[in-house]
């Protein structure tokens, strides 16, 4: 096992720990660790409510649950010798659940969660469709996943995290909160809103106090979106085996890592989509000097995916055009037509005894692979979702028999509709 260079104490909060990580990007916040090009480390994570989610059937806590204080990140790790202009190569060596034999009160010892965030708390991508809170908890054994929420249904977890990145230099900060602030401002009362902004409130910034602390946390950027510096990419294919090639804008690149998924679908669809989880990844880090140049990558991170995806080889694929609900045209719009697409698989999924907000976590947490299938024939993109027919324990393919209704249960934990 790699070296542990950033441990976490499962009976500690993320601020109560020996090394505390982060919830804001910033350039100015100090590395919890160094590491050297060509070591590699282990190091653990909290998953990104920090304990705030419960192994229950109520979703209370995700209607309420404090957008502020996410996520929680472990890190940043400077590496020796990077330079702004550098490309960090992090290499996914392993990637797992707390390591812990038995079940416990957090997220990844044993259980993870997938939840659809109420409209005026994040929302979700289908949000107009699902405004109320639901949960799902999902329980592990070995890679499987399965859910007392969400029965009939069993897949191997594509393990990955959900956020990765380096720190931005103080230019590409300012320039973050400038274009997001003038897209806050062409809708400023939108419920979710359109972007969030500096939020000092419950900002965690490593080691920081005093004045220092006041002034980067009104500057440092959330971490909800991703940006040039990798981020919240939510990429369910960046699992172990997966080598990373980040961009470095700051002296040490200051690498962060955090919100771990025991498995997502692509798109991450319900906002909180994936199986959220804390748990544990080993890394290894080394340079490409000058590698920002060299390659042509200015921005925004590539990657090689691993490969120990769960082999799938049969599919029941949906497909969706840039129309809206209520028979709207629109402009080759790729984002309305994947929406499209979902809510047809989901609505395909009621016929066989799920409900709605069953089907539509389901989506969110199982490997569906999301692709845009046509972009250029004007007025509609299509979209289309391909569900594995291997993760029911029954047939879902259309058959002139019609389809079998299983006992779904009474469905996903919700909360009334916040007022």
């Amino acid at each position: 096992m790699p070296e542990l260079i950033y441990p976490l104490d499962s009976n500690k909060s993320f601020i109560d720990q020996e090394k505390i990580g982060h919830n804001r990007w910033h350039p100015d916040i100090p590395a919890a660790a160094t590491v050297k090009p060509g070591d590699s480390f282990r190091v653990h994570c909290r998953e990104w409510f920090d304990g705030a989610i419960h192994n229950d059937d109520s979703a209370d806590d995700i209607r309420d649950a404090p957008l502020s204080t996410v996520h929680v990140l472990s890190g940043p790790f400077a590496v020796e010798g990077a330079e702004p202009g550098d490309l960090l190569i992090v290499d996914i060596l392993d990637i797992g659940p707390i390591p812990q034999e038995d079940s416990g009160p957090l997220a990844g010892q044993g259980w993870g969660y997938t939840g659809i965030f109420p409209t005026n708390n994040g929302g979700g991508f289908l949000t107009e469709q699902f405004p109320d809170a639901y949960k799902a908890i999902w329980d592990f054994r070995g890679q499987t996943a399965t859910s007392r929420h969400i029965p009939g249904v069993s897949f191997t977890g594509i393990v990955h995290p959900g956020l990765m990145g380096t720190a931005p230099s103080a230019p590409l900060l300012a320039k973050w909160n400038r274009r997001e602030g003038a897209l806050r401002a062409t809708d400023p009362e939108r419920v979710p809103p359109l972007a969030l902004p500096p939020e000092p409130s419950d900002a965690v910034l490593g080691t920081l106090t005093g004045p220092e602390f006041d002034r980067i946390a009104a500057e440092a950027a959330r971490t909800a979106p991703p940006r040039e510096n990798g981020g919240n990419q939510d990429i369910k294919n960046l699992t172990k085996g997966s080598r990373v090639f980040y961009p470095v804008f700051v002296p040490g690149a200051k690498l962060s890592v955090g919100d771990l998924h025991f498995s997502q679908g692509d798109g991450e669809i319900t906002f909180c989509g994936a199986i959220e989880m804390g748990g544990f990844i080993d890394l290894h880090v080394d340079l490409i000097k000058g590698g920002m140049e060299t390659y042509g990558v200015s921005e925004n991170a590539i990657f090689m995916p691993g490969n120990t995806d769960p082999q799938y080889s049969e599919w029941l694929a949906f497909s969706g055009i840039s129309v809206t609900l209520d028979g709207e045209q629109r402009y080759l719009d790729s984002h309305l037509s994947y929406q499209r697409a979902c809510l047809h698989a989901i609505d395909y999924l009621t016929k066989f005894g799920y409900s709605p907000e069953q089907a539509y976590l389901l989506l969110g947490a199982a490997p569906i692979e999301g692709r845009l299938s046509g972009v250029v024939d004007i007025p509609n993109s299509c979209a289309t979702v391909y569900l594995p027919t291997a993760i029911f324990d029954f047939n879902v393919q259309p058959s002139a028999s019609g389809p079998v209704r299983i006992n779904a249960g009474p469905g996903a934990p919700r909360s009334p509709m916040i007022s």
